[in-house]
């Protein structure tokens, strides 16, 4: 199958909450949409209007998400790749790919970005190898760094990119 990142619209807010089932939303950030309406309203609220969302799809078909959140001021030299793909396509290579897909797409799209900094729970050990295979480099675990749902304070393995490294 074919993977290409597209924006997301509204006409995809049944594939999302195909995809973002329970696992998905236990290893993420991302919250359970439990009703269309909620969906789209995160559709249209968050994801489209976000400086760069796209969906990660197989045949034009959403299976997943990932995005760039640049940095501004002193700071634009940087952003954060997050990602997620639906469970039933975890272990195929597709986050993977999209990954790939992206870094070159927004290193061209975001001129004064030299670094992408990604972030993988310590426990996540999928999505470090994710970072890991496109070229990102470990550069460390950040203690007690973010929240969980579940109020608890989680350590992060911290991994960057350098623009023109991944040629």
């Amino acid at each position: 199958m074919k993977i290409t990142l597209r924006p997301y619209s509204l006409s995809d807010v049944e594939e999302f909450m195909d995809w973002c089932d329970e696992k998905v939303i236990a290893r993420s950030r991302i919250s359970h949409y439990s009703t269309k309406e909620e969906a789209e309203t995160y559709l249209k609220e968050e994801a489209m209007p976000h400086p760069w969302y796209r969906a990660i799809c197989l045949d034009n078909r959403p299976v997943g998400f990932i995005s760039l959140t640049p940095e501004s001021g002193s700071f634009r030299c940087r952003g954060v790749i997050s990602y997620a793909v639906g469970s039933k396509y975890w272990g195929q290579g597709t986050a993977t790919r999209a990954v790939e897909m992206a870094i070159p797409i927004v290193f061209e799209e975001f001129p004064d970005m030299e670094r992408l900094e990604g972030y993988a729970d310590v426990d996540n050990m999928a999505s470090l190898r994710v970072l890991e295979k496109t070229g990102f480099k470990k550069e460390g675990v950040l203690k007690k760094y973010f929240l969980s749902k579940e109020n608890k304070c989680m350590d992060v393995v911290m991994c960057s990119i350098i623009k023109n490294s991944h040629e």
